[in-house]
C-alpha cells in the first residue's frame, strides 16, 4: 500500500533549527527531467550536492516513479564519504511524496526537506543543471534509442559534468590557499 506525505521545508540556508551547514553531503536536492527519443521519453532523476554541484546520483528509466527517484538517492548514499545528516529537497512530485520513498529517506537517516506549492525556485540548481545539459549535449542529438541517450547522459554525467566540478573546487581551494600564504 502506498501513500502520500509532505515534509517541512528545511532547505532554508537560514535555518537556525537544523544543524546542517555549507559543506559537502550536507544539502541536496533532487529533481526529474524528461529526454526524448525516437523510441519514447526516458527520464533522468538526478541528485544534487549543494556545495560542490556535484551529481552525487542519478538514475534512468522509461518511467517516472518513485523506485526510479528511490535508485538514485541509493546511488548518492552509496558514495557518500561522512555519515552525517543530509537534507535532501524535492518538489512535491507524487514520486517524492510517495510512502515508499519516504520510508527508504528514513531508514536512510535522510531528513527530506520540500518546497510550498508554487515555490519551485528551491530546486533552481537541478534545474540550472538539467538546463546546461541540455544546452551542452542533448539539444544537439537525435537519440534513436533509450539505450543510446542513457550511454550519452551517463557519458555527459561521469565524464564532462563531475570532473569539471571537481577542477572548479580545487580551483577554488588553491585561490584559497594563495591568499591564506600570502605574507
Amino acid at each position: 500500500m502506498t501513500y502520500s506525505v509532505t515534509a517541512p521545508h528545511w532547505l532554508s540556508f537560514n535555518n537556525d533549527n537544523y544543524p546542517a551547514r555549507g559543506g559537502p553531503e550536507t544539502k541536496w536536492v533532487t529533481d526529474i527531467t524528461e529526454i526524448g527519443t525516437l523510441e519514447g521519453k526516458l527520464y533522468l532523476c538526478v541528485v544534487l550536492d549543494l556545495f560542490n554541484k556535484l551529481i552525487v546520483g542519478w538514475s534512468m528509466h522509461h518511467r517516472q516513479d518513485r523506485y526510479m527517484v528511490i535508485r538514485a538517492v541509493e546511488m548518492a548514499v552509496w558514495q557518500r564519504q561522512e555519515r552525517h545528516h543530509v537534507i535532501l529537497h524535492s518538489d512535491r512530485g507524487t514520486q517524492f511524496t510517495s510512502g515508499d520513498y519516504q520510508r527508504f529517506l528514513k531508514q536512510k537517516n535522510l531528513t527530506s526537506s520540500m518546497s510550498a506549492v508554487g515555490h519551485c525556485a528551491d530546486n533552481a540548481a537541478c534545474e540550472g543543471f538539467f538546463g546546461v545539459m541540455k544546452r551542452e549535449r542533448i539539444n544537439y542529438r537525435q537519440y534513436r534509442t533509450r539505450n543510446e541517450a542513457r550511454a550519452d547522459i551517463f557519458d555527459y554525467i561521469e565524464r564532462f559534468h563531475n570532473p569539471r566540478m571537481r577542477r572548479r573546487l580545487a580551483n577554488q581551494d588553491s585561490k584559497f590557499t594563495s591568499l591564506l600564504n600570502r605574507p
